[in-house]
């Protein structure tokens, strides 16, 4: 008996989680609220994405920095995009069309609160996509 598109879906948003999952639980702790601040969300929103029993699917647009800052192997990324691409295919020409991503560190003062510094971190996250952005608009024709 063949499967239904949708439970087809469903296993293969459940297959990219559990690649994402398998990569998460190898990395040093802090590595899901890096993670979370990249991408502007709480941490409940990471396991959210990185959980296969939730079937909240991950945005293309966030792939780049989950690829970056988890360190994804090269066969790891391929499996995650394989099954990314089985659950959501309209969505994988998004992932192979969007910008690559580079890291670039910078040191910034210890404002003496963990929430203000989070929010800090934050705030220039945001303005450097914001820039990013500007500076991308610019090159289109």
């Amino acid at each position: 008996m063949a499967r239904s598109p949708a439970v087809a879906s469903a296993d293969a948003v459940a297959a990219y989680k559990a690649v994402l999952q398998g990569v998460l639980d190898k990395r040093p702790s802090g590595t899901r609220q890096r993670l979370a601040t990249a991408l502007g969300k709480n941490r409940s929103f990471i396991s959210q994405i990185s959980n296969p029993a939730y079937s909240v699917p991950i945005p293309a647009r966030h792939l780049e920095t989950i690829f970056e800052i988890c360190h994804f192997s090269v066969e790891q990324r391929r499996s995650f995009l394989k099954s990314y691409g089985l659950a959501h295919p309209a969505r994988l020409k998004l992932v192979k069309d969007a910008p690559k991503l580079r890291e670039h560190r910078i040191h910034l003062p210890d404002l003496g609160d963990e929430a203000r510094n989070r929010e800090l971190e934050r705030v220039i996250e945001e303005f450097v996509q914001k820039v990013a952005r500007l500076f991308e608009q610019g090159r289109q024709p």
